[in-house]
Order: C-alpha cells, then structure tokens, then sequence
C-alpha cells in the first residue's frame, strides 16, 4: 500500500542501507549530523496503532538496534528518537546521534541553531555504520 503523493512513499528517504518487505534503514546526508538514521515503514501508514502488534514490536525493535549500533560506532553523548509525521503522515522514526559541539544541542536538530558545528566523526564511520547495521538486522529478522 503506497500513496502517490506521499514523499516517502515515492522516494527512499536516504541511502538505503537495509531494506527488507517490511521497513527500510537509510542514512541521512546531513553534513551536520553525520550518522542521521531513519527507519522507515514501507507501506503507507500514519501511526504506530495502525499496525499489528507484531509489526509494532518489529519496528521498535530495528529502532533500538540502530541506536545500539549508532552509540558503539559514532559514541555520541546522547541518541535522539523522534517519530513526527506532521510534515510527512507516513511512519518513520529519526535517529540521531547528538554532540555537545553540535550545531544545535542541547536544543532539537530542527530548532534554532546555537552554535558552528565542530564535529570530527570516527574515520570510515559510514561504512562501518553500515555494515554494522547490516550484519545486526540479518541477525534481527
């Protein structure tokens, strides 16, 4: 079930890094926040009640192992979780690995900025981030 004009309903979201029937895991190019996840439903549904139990549980399950993975690859001093869908009704969940050297902390990635970033991620986080993640979820599904 997709919705034409749903935007990511018609778009991957992000770099694909895992994708299987049920959801997608994509990395976010924000040169801001490097590491910037979402998990993202691929039928088009608006909330997390308008899934089964199981679905639910799956999907907040592949949340929390991209944070797990995020924290042991980046080591941010905190993970953001945040599911809006205000702007785009179509379930997903951000997850954000913060600074305090960030450009925005301690306030949210969408608020007002308080500062330059100065950010020196890991060397090869990416592939590493990716890989991890995927090796995490053949082992989740």
């Amino acid at each position: 079930m997709t919705h034409p004009a749903c935007e990511l309903c018609v778009q991957d979201g992000g770099e694909v890094i895992f994708r299987n029937d049920f959801l997608r895991i994509v990395l976010v190019a924000d040169a801001d926040y490097p590491g910037f996840c979402r998990v993202i439903c691929n039928a088009h549904i608006a909330e997390m009640t308008d899934l089964p139990i199981p679905q639910r549980s799956q999907l907040m399950m592949t949340v929390c192992k991209v944070e797990q993975v995020l924290r042991e690859v980046m080591q941010p001093d905190k993970i953001n979780l945040a599911s809006l869908g205000n702007m785009t009704p179509h379930l997903h969940w951000h997850v954000i690995p913060r600074y305090k050297e960030d450009k925005h902390f301690p306030q949210s990635v969408w608020g007002v900025a308080q500062r330059e970033a100065h950010l020196n991620p890991p060397a090869d986080w990416q592939a590493t981030l990716t890989s991890r993640i995927q090796l995490e979820m053949t082992s989740l599904c």
